[in-house]
């Protein structure tokens, strides 16, 4: 078994224990994928096809408003699951674009191979029930973060949750993720001791 299913066979068990059943026929369902830097995955007005477990690269989830102004929402990189989620588990058109930020590698799985998995073995529903609730959980934490918290506050709380950001996503992205002006992020790392 490649290195890549290991990993997400260890990723999706970390939410849920499977059988070795539903393991061997969730593992069945992936197929690599590779995009280049600054890819598009998904466009916004396009419905998700697909859940994709990131085996490297950077990405983002981002929101253009009517006046071109963008909201970085989310990151993703390895090892985690991607994708425009909520487009994915619905089957509603994305408001978001999901984009490589780096040259990414994947493995990823149809919705039609996931939902089937899911129907045939309720532990494979549940880790991902479990999943999706955690990814909820750390959005009402951040949602909490950008309206009540301080640039520098904002900063740390990255910083505890992702210590390696820094290196990994390229800091004007952290600034618009953060809701920081540029020059001001610029002026935390120089200045914030962690």
């Amino acid at each position: 078994m490649s290195a890549d299913l290991e990993a997400l066979q260890k990723a999706i068990t970390h939410f849920a224990p499977l059988t070795a059943d539903a393991l061997d026929d969730f593992t069945a369902i992936w197929s690599t994928y590779q995009v280049k830097r600054k890819d598009i995955i998904t466009a916004a007005g396009e419905t998700e096809k697909y859940l994709y477990f990131v085996t490297d690269g950077v990405q983002r989830i981002v929101y253009y408003d009517q006046q071109g102004r963008e909201a970085t929402l989310v990151f993703s990189y390895a090892p985690s699951f991607g994708g425009s989620i909520n487009s994915f588990f619905l089957q509603k058109p994305s408001a978001f674009f999901y984009e490589a930020l780096t040259p990414s590698r994947f493995l990823r799985a149809s919705f039609e191979a996931v939902n089937s998995c899911m129907q045939q073995h309720p532990c494979i529903s549940e880790a991902m029930r479990l999943g999706i609730t955690q990814a909820f959980s750390g959005l009402l934490d951040r949602m909490v973060e950008l309206q009540c918290y301080t640039s520098e506050e904002k900063f740390r709380q990255l910083l505890k949750r992702s210590p390696h950001i820094l290196t990994l996503v390229p800091h004007k992205y952290l600034a618009n993720y953060l809701g920081i002006d540029p020059t001001n992020f610029s002026k935390l790392i120089n200045s914030v001791r962690i």
